[in-house]
């Protein structure tokens, strides 16, 4: 009996059955771990999030903050106290935050300075979801609840009996300004402070009200108390305060606007309206689930659901909305470019050069309605500033590389957006890629990519091979909306042409992408294992496979499907070994895909991640399967350590959950998703358009992660590719898995993925 019991044991166990199934998930939002990423430093980026309680794209965030105000790191896991809870915009601790203030309750001392009114907390006394949030603050013996709308918030404070009870209203440094109204229980202000500009007349006005008289008002300049109810200052706040009892609950309503006071008191009377708390959470609630019932899961473990949902909900962030509807019900925007208001949308706070691989081919697969507003958004971008960014926050960032708008903005289009001014976008991809703009806008270098067909390595122009490999890429998005647009050949043939410059920086010797220098040698010394240089973010084994537009050119130049198979196992049966002598130091990039235990394969930053996909086009697509689900497993849990790098704007979560789904957009300006190997039992699409595409593994397990056969619309299927505009159709995908690949399926030169080398 207990030999058949173990056997019993054994097969549960293998099978995946043992763990406890999720085979309906009814209410989303709540398996998220808003936590998820948050044990994060400097050194070491297990996340670099941000617990953020708000609405999809909402304009404004609120997160308790436990650094110091104006650190990267708002609130990291292993802290031990809150310093307030902050209205933020931060996209990353790099990029830093902009249009911040920030609100604490504190009992029994007036104490404004951000060190004074700090509290103890604990997670156990810690509820974190993102429509709402609450948490005990241990020495001021008060409890703090925040619900989001998308421009304003409800605070729900709960005070101890105490003649000292007190809000701070901190409207931080570097320019700021406060008044009191006490007969109208009111506070108003604004913020100047922002980490990334220049940004021209900028200001996040805000408005306060509170649901209880105000018998104690102060202002402060940094932590000396100054004369009057109204001031402006370097470092401006307000200190309100009144009398309490046992468990009275005091409510304040919070909005603001990039416009005015009066846009403010608008977006807070036109979301909140007269509803309590309780009716903006269960508002908040009814959003998030609706957001995510755009995909159904079912067929996975409680751990798979949590960590696939805490994934969605960083997707949908960012970049998040900066536009108001103003009194005439008009959709306005204040520009960082020019310091007007102007009509139309305005979107910030992402980078492309994360975004555009996965988190805006999600966009548009799942929610193009949302895309449609970005990318005029983007029109508006260009006719204020004169160019596309590549890094908003929320004006041009001098940060990063390529000029991946190109792909942005192609791939809306190609992917069927409809409805804009397509052509003022066409005119800005054309100006972006012939000239070098300020704030990494443009393409920097471009003399010498447009003359010699690659930026050379000698002419002090940093991460030269990184920007050729993307301009290359770029222009090839260009090409093919172009084409679409149906452009004369010779005026987009250039860009065919240059999409092939990926050609150039090849070393036939080493078989690896290189450095080049202005004479057409090779830079020397060469270390494939040297981080930065040549390279952004990574070294040679990670770009070299930044060829998204033409793997099979890229599989010709290293002598064939099989000599490219065993440099891509070679990827993972290195040691991750590293020079980092460029940075001067470790980067946390570096450190993270050394201790992984997956060679050189470094999964926390972007220019690799879809690599594992590329085993597809070389007849061997079972290894990308194996790799997939290795990656998923080993790098992604519902836990504040649940990421492998930094998260980046939604980008590395929608590397898990395009997975999870079974294919990955490895070519975003193209039609086609790649296959990889889906992880539930069950996914329904819910597409816009009224269409559902039903991926179906009804035998998937932890063992069984091969597919055998895959079948689409009910007829076999032996691609390695999906087709967008076929899925947008509504399609149903049947996939039968199996405990060993099936080294006969999908494994001919006919099966595979696009290359614009053998476009037909």
């Amino acid at each position: 009996m207990k030999k058949a019991l173990a056997l019993i044991t054994s097969v549960l166990l293998a099978s995946g059955t043992f763990a406890q199934q999720v085979n309906k998930v009814t209410d989303p939002v709540e398996y998220i771990n808003t936590l998820m990423g948050t044990d994060s430093h400097y050194d070491l980026s297990n996340g670099n999030t941000y617990p953020a309680i708000a609405l999809p794209w909402g304009m404004n965030f609120w997160t308790p903050q436990t650094g110091v105000m104006g650190d990267g790191w708002a609130y990291t896991y292993d802290a031990h106290k809150i310093r307030g809870f902050k209205q933020t915009h931060q996209p990353s601790p790099w990029m830093n935050d902009y249009g911040q203030f920030a609100i604490m309750p504190v009992t029994k001392h007036a104490a404004v300075g951000q060190n004074k009114r700090a509290s103890w907390f604990s997670h156990k006394a810690e509820t974190a979801k993102p429509y709402y949030y609450s948490v005990y603050l241990a020495d001021h013996d008060v409890t703090t609840e925040i619900t989001p709308t998308e421009r304003s918030a409800q605070f729900r404070f709960t005070y101890p009996k105490t003649d000292s009870s007190f809000v701070v209203i901190d409207a931080l440094n570097k320019g700021s300004y406060v008044k009191i109204m006490p007969d109208q229980k009111k506070i108003v202000g604004y913020s100047t402070k922002y980490a990334r500009g220049p940004l021209k007349n900028f200001k996040n006005y805000f408005v306060i009200y509170v649901d209880k008289p105000i018998t104690y008002a102060h202002t402060f300049s940094d932590t000396t108390q100054a004369d009057g109810l109204e001031l402006k200052a370097e470092h401006a706040s307000a200190l309100i305060g009144f009398k309490t009892n046992q468990g009275e609950k005091v409510h304040l309503r919070v909005a603001s606007s990039f416009i005015s006071i009066e846009q403010a008191e608008l977006n807070l009377e036109r979301e909140q309206g007269k509803d309590s708390f309780d009716v903006t959470c269960q508002k908040a609630k009814a959003v998030w689930n609706k957001t995510l019932n755009h995909l159904q899961v079912e067929g996975g473990s409680v751990d798979q659901m949590r960590t696939f949902y805490s994934c969605f909900y960083r997707m949908v962030f960012f970049p998040n909305k900066l536009y108001e509807i103003d009194k005439d019900n008009k959709i306005v925007h204040y520009s960082a470019s020019t310091g007007k208001v102007f009509p139309g949308y305005k979107f910030a706070g992402t980078g492309f050069w994360d975004t555009f691989r996965a988190l805006y081919p999600f966009l548009n697969l799942v929610y193009p309605s949302i895309n449609k507003e970005m990318q005029e958004g983007l029109i508006n971008d260009y006719k204020e500033g004169g160019w596309l960014p590549e890094w908003s926050s929320p004006g041009y960032s001098a940060v990063m590389i390529g000029n991946n708008s190109a792909s942005v903005v192609s791939e809306a289009y190609l992917k069927g957006l409809r409805g804009y001014d397509i052509g003022t976008l066409w005119e800005a991809l054309v100006h972006g890629a012939n000239n070098a703009g300020p704030q990494a806008t443009g393409r920097q270098g471009v003399e010498y990519y447009n003359k010699l067909g690659y930026v050379p390595y000698d002419v002090k122009i940093n991460e030269n091979a990184a920007r050729t490999l993307e301009y290359a890429y770029d222009d090839f998005a260009i090409y093919k909306l172009g084409k679409a647009l149906g452009k004369p050949e010779s005026e987009i043939g250039i860009y065919k042409t240059r999409a092939m410059n990926y050609k150039k920086l090849f070393d036939p010797e080493t078989k690896l992408m290189r450095g080049k220098n202005q004479d057409g040698s090779f830079e020397k010394p060469f270390s494939p294992f040297k981080w930065g240089d040549a390279f952004t973010e990574g070294n040679s084994w990670h770009y070299s496979w930044s060829v998204f537009q033409d793997m099979q050119g890229l599989i010709d130049l290293m002598g064939g499907r099989q000599k490219f198979i065993v440099k891509l196992d070679s990827v993972f049966s290195m040691p991750p070994v590293f020079d980092d002598s460029y940075y001067g130091e470790t980067i946390h990039e570096i450190r993270e895909m050394q201790i992984m235990n997956m060679g050189q394969y470094a999964h926390g930053n972007q220019p690799i991640q879809h690599m594992i996909y590329l085993y597809n086009y070389a007849g061997e697509p079972w290894k990308t399967q194996f790799h997939v689900r290795d990656a998923m497993e080993k790098l992604y849990k519902a836990t504040p350590d649940g990421y492998c790098g930094d998260e980046d704007n939604g980008q590395t979560s929608a590397w898990y959950v395009f997975s999870a789904m079974g294919f990955y957009p490895v070519t975003p300006a193209s039609d086609q998703y790649v296959l990889g190997t889906p992880l539930f039992k069950k996914i329904t699409l819910n597409l816009e358009n009224g269409k559902t595409v039903v991926i179906n593994a009804a035998n998937n397990s932890p063992v069984n992660k091969y597919i055998n056969t895959l079948s689409v619309n009910g007829k076999p299927y032996d691609l390695t590719w999906l087709s967008h505009s076929e899925l947008k159709k509504g399609a149903v995908l049947n996939f039968n898995m199996a405990p060993q690949p099936n080294k006969t399926r999908a494994v001919k030169v006919s099966d595979v993925p696009y290359s614009l080398s053998t476009e037909k």
